[in-house]
């Protein structure tokens, strides 16, 4: 059994191809799109009432440092093998068929886990805003299945999801202009806050600046990832990128540069305007600004949050597709997801593959626990893609490579300490929780995806 045989590069991109229509713009603004959203308007209350406090600042800056060694490894990849797929693809050319299904599998579960639960704080900040006019919608549809609270499913992100999926059909240059347009909104509604908040700063909030100790700004770190794995979804456009070679590192870095400097700014004036112990609400940057009397901005902020996590959901959903498409094109999962739209070229069938069930799970199941095991996820794929970097480095000198890793193998080897640190700051439920994912994944490969891989035919 060849369960490590290898793809070369270059027979991936040759048949069945996405149409080239991205830019280095275009993939910067998918990548703010996807990175600023829940993290900045929903993680950032609960991580520093609960893991940080004031000292969420520094748990930003060691998130941000694993990712950006990560994301250095990721353009590498990205510049030598510019097809769909990202860490899936990348792992299938450097270690294999097995550990490519593995990684591939891990991150369907990041994509779909983390689409249905940006759905779910989209429908939080929604009603909120309804709320705010005396509409109220009926109980039984404000929330995921909960017998005791007499609801049955969680309607605004059902249909958000299914208005996100129809947007995603109609093809990938109106789904970018689309992103485009909102993500200028929501970094205006990120830096209105900053400039509202700044004047009200108490630094009498920032102290004890660390009440959990450098532990809990550890675990804050862990969980806060999620917040910067939008990087990955530029990644997997790399099929529908003009130059992908120059294009994709900048769209990467530049993106996730942006992101961390506006991260380390809310989280600064979060917390010298509002005591930490206050912020375990489910939208504390508008909560700030109730919170000094700035309610006129704290509705702006609301709609800003809504239009932030919508983009959130459009690339998330976009990079889950264009996942799909790659592990069917190469035969692992049913041929039909990597059908392309003769006219749209798009891969249709798995877009509404993806709608229905990141739909199902934002309706039907509550998401509170489900961010640390779209985290555990993203930390996983982040330490593959850097180890694969190095081994490449070695095995394969000759490959040509776009855009190279500075300091191979210091970087790489930087990036798997702090990935594999942050992991064990996780909780137990959600390392079993991944470890029963990765398990059904290996029934589902060695009873199809092994038979059925085209480099077993």
């Amino acid at each position: 059994m060849d369960l490590f045989r290898k793809k070369s590069i270059g027979n991936e991109t040759s048949n069945n191809s996405l149409k080239r229509v991205l830019g280095a713009v275009d993939l910067t603004m998918l990548g703010v799109g996807a990175i600023i959203g829940t993290g900045v308007f929903v993680l950032t209350g609960v991580a520093a009432a609960k893991y940080a406090g004031p000292a969420l600042i520094l748990s930003f800056i060691i998130a941000g440092l694993a990712c950006a060694f990560a994301a250095l490894c990721y353009s590498e990849f990205a510049s030598m093998i510019p097809a769909s797929g990202s860490a899936y693809t990348y792992s299938y050319v450097a270690f294999g068929e097995l550990f490519a299904w593995i990684l591939g599998w891990d991150l369907v579960l990041e994509y779909g886990l983390a689409s249905s639960a940006v759905a779910s704080g989209w429908s939080g900040y929604f009603q909120g805003l309804l709320s705010g006019f005396g509409i109220h919608l009926p109980m039984a549809f404000t929330y995921a299945f909960d017998s005791t609270k007499g609801t049955i499913i969680d309607l605004p992100a059902v249909i958000i999801v299914f208005l996100v999926t129809l947007l995603l059909s109609r093809g990938v240059k109106e789904s970018a202009k689309f992103n485009a347009i909102m993500v200028v909104v929501k970094v205006a509604v990120v830096l209105l806050f900053i400039i509202i908040g700044v004047w009200y700063v108490e630094p009498a909030n920032w102290t004890p600046f660390m009440p959990f100790g450098f532990s809990g700004v550890v675990t804050g770190a862990a969980v806060v990832v999620f917040a910067y794995f939008g990087f990955d979804a530029v990644s997997t456009a790399a099929e529908e990128v003009k130059n992908p070679q120059r294009n994709l590192p900048i769209g990467i870095i530049s993106s996730l540069a942006v992101c961390t400097i506006l991260y380390i700014a809310v989280s600064l004036v979060l917390t010298g305007i509002v005591p930490y112990d206050l912020l375990n609400v489910k939208d504390p940057v508008a909560f700030g600004l109730q919170f000094i009397d700035q309610d006129w901005a704290a509705g702006f902020i609301s709609l800003g949050a809504i239009v932030g996590i919508t983009t959130v959901l459009i690339v998330m959903m976009f990079g889950q597709t264009r996942l799909f498409y790659s592990i069917s094109r190469d035969g692992l999962l049913p041929k039909a997801l990597s059908a392309v739209h003769p006219k749209t070229k798009i891969p249709l069938k798995s877009t509404w593959v993806t709608g229905i069930l990141v739909a199902s799970l934002a309706g039907l199941v509550p998401l509170d626990k489900l961010a640390e095991l779209t985290s555990i996820g993203t930390l996983f794929a982040f330490t593959a893609v850097s180890l694969g970097v190095a081994v490449l480095r070695k095995t394969r000198p000759d490959l040509k490579r776009g855009f190279k890793t500075p300091w191979v193998p210091v970087i790489p080897a930087l990036a798997v300490i702090f990935c594999v640190y942050l992991m064990l700051q996780l909780s137990a439920f959600t390392w079993k929780g991944f470890a029963v994912w990765l398990f059904l994944g290996l029934v589902i490969y060695f009873t199809y995806g092994y038979r059925k891989s085209h480099l077993n035919q």
